[in-house]
């Protein structure tokens, strides 16, 4: 089904979010058409738009975004279950950008079951002619030409994604996610530090996990090696859901394990 696409007023060219990125966007989730992690999602974009000196309107308040998804998504759409990709941008409006006003606009990714894990597994590959940056705004979803760059190479390459590293050559994130690391019953995840993006739906994973001793959960510093150690890789997208991967390179990688703890997470909502 094609995406639905929704705005808080009437798209022009000349926005600061079409003309030089000056956006942030974070995804909120329907499932069983009733809003799920709106609370980490909301806080998160709260945290994403100040980390970027935006303008918060006082009407941003978690109720005023689940009215809205209610009402516009759920209700008058009825779509039951789908990713809300949500982008926020700076209008140019005010004596300074820090007082300019903003606009929103968001597209409604509609999903079998945003919590399940996707059928087909992923091909990626390691990416080393660029590297993404490991500061304050490299854990916010932004405006990433890595991203760009990142994908279009996949695309001529037959792969579905890649990973991409740091300026220390260490793993932060793919393109599209973050990466899991599962080694016997430990699940290695790259630490924000090192480029990885905050992301709600991979934290209400691994807390559910830690919580009922599923996994040992630990941050860790991966050198780009470490990929071909794993038995099993898991990407996390907010935007996009949840993927096993399938091939790095010439190792190929399992997702019992990993479907397992998918399966007793969405039992658990």
């Amino acid at each position: 089904m094609e995406n639905q696409y929704f705005t808080s007023n009437g798209l022009n060219v000349k926005n600061r979010a079409f003309l030089l990125g000056d956006a942030v966007k974070v995804s909120f989730f329907v499932r069983e058409a009733q809003l799920i992690m709106d609370e980490e999602c909301y806080f998160f974009l709260m945290a994403s738009m100040r980390k970027m000196r935006m303008n918060i309107p006082l009407a941003y308040t978690l109720e005023f975004f689940q009215l809205l998804f209610q009402k516009e998504v759920i209700e008058e759409k009825g779509v039951k279950n789908g990713i809300i990709n949500f982008q926020v941008f700076r209008n140019a409006d005010g004596i300074t950008l820090a007082k300019s006003s903003i606009s929103y606009f968001y597209e409604v990714d509609e999903k079998d079951d945003v919590l399940a894990l996707h059928p087909r597994s992923l091909e990626l590959d390691l990416i080393k002619e660029i590297n993404v940056n490991n500061n304050l705004l490299s854990n916010i979803r932004v405006h990433c030409p890595e991203n760009i760059y990142g994908g279009i190479y996949a695309q001529e390459n037959d792969l579905d994604d890649v990973i991409l590293l740091n300026p220390n050559k260490r793993i932060a994130r793919s393109t599209s996610g973050n990466l899991l690391f599962l080694e016997g019953e430990v699940i290695k995840v790259p630490k924000q530090s090192e480029g990885a993006y905050i992301s709600p739906l991979m934290e209400n994973f691994v807390t559910f996990l830690h919580k009922n001793n599923l996994a040992d959960i630990q941050e860790h510093e991966i050198i780009a090696f470490e990929s071909q150690k794993a038995e099993e890789i898991l990407m996390v997208s907010d935007e996009k859901g949840m993927f096993s991967v399938g091939k790095i390179r010439n190792k190929t990688f399992g997702n019992s394990r990993f479907s397992e703890l998918v399966g007793k997470w969405k039992e658990s909502f």
